[in-house]
């Protein structure tokens, strides 16, 4: 389905009822990293939206994470989507999850954030030399081996990177605008030396105060951002509850979405719950 917002076509899927869920994809991805997941969690109403510029939907003048994260926000309000969301964020998805909370805190009932941009410096080479002028241009032609490449190094399992995803990642990256709004949102967060670390300081701190209920999960073989970011969400982060998949890769939601599902079902339920009694002294 798609949806005009700021005059731009925005590409969106929404299945079942229940409380309301938000997922949002990472870099140079689209919604379907959630059909997995989607399956795996009944009894929530499920929208997974294409961010601006990727997948199908239109980009933006400028793809800032905080331009994304106020598109999402407008997006809802187009979708009429008022009350507070519960936000799952994987890899880019989670940056923007956290910026969409930390401007919108009183429109995100939770965070789940999978293998999320943020909490380091470290990350694959591949992101890194779309710093190098002309190199990006290379590196980010449309090419079948290029996007097998890719889809294998999400995961720990080189069989989940089958040929339809294949299929679709070469058909993506054919996309008018794709590279260069893929390189554009890259550069904003990080260079040849790494992550900046400017807006990961600013958006941890603006989440350790808001105090948001969040959930930080990670594969153990992450190639794309390694494992040890869990640690340094754990610290910046110690409300925050924290989980690592052994055996995973980069998109747990995939890997491992059985069992991902159950976490964030497990997750909710806490929340509603709410905090054990006071006991009596």
């Amino acid at each position: 389905m798609f949806a005009e917002v700021d005059g731009r076509r925005v590409h969106y899927r929404v299945t079942g009822t229940g409380p309301p869920v938000v997922l949002l994809h990472g870099l140079g991805r689209s919604l379907e990293d959630w059909e997995p997941l989607r399956a795996a969690l009944p009894g929530y109403r499920l929208l997974a939206i294409d961010l601006a510029g990727f997948g199908h939907s239109h980009p933006l003048p400028e793809p800032r994470l905080d331009s994304l994260a106020g598109h999402v926000m407008r997006t809802l309000d187009a979708l009429d989507v008022t009350r507070a969301v519960h936000v799952v964020g994987n890899s880019l998805g989670g940056a923007v999850a956290m910026r969409l909370a930390a401007d919108n805190p009183d429109r995100v009932a939770s965070l789940a954030l999978a293998n999320s941009a943020g909490f380091g410096r470290r990350v694959t080479w591949a992101l890194r030399v779309l710093d190098l002028p002309l190199l990006w241009r290379l590196l980010l032609r449309p090419d079948e081996r290029t996007a097998r490449s890719t889809e294998l190094s999400l995961f720990y399992d080189p069989a989940f990177a089958t040929p339809e995803r294949v299929a679709l990642a070469h058909e993506l990256s054919q996309r008018p605008e794709a590279a260069r709004t893929l390189r554009r949102v890259a550069a904003g967060l990080g260079s040849i030396r790494g992550v900046h670390p400017g807006w990961r300081r600013d958006l941890l701190m603006a989440m350790a105060r808001l105090g948001i209920p969040t959930l930080v999960a990670w594969g153990t073989h992450d190639r794309i951002l390694p494992a040890g970011h869990l640690i340094n969400a754990a610290a910046a982060l110690p409300q925050a509850h924290t989980h690592l998949f052994s055996r995973t890769g980069h998109m747990p939601q995939i890997e491992r979405a059985e069992q991902f599902a159950a976490l964030l079902t497990r997750f909710w339920d806490g929340l509603e719950a709410g905090p054990p009694p006071a006991t009596a002294k």
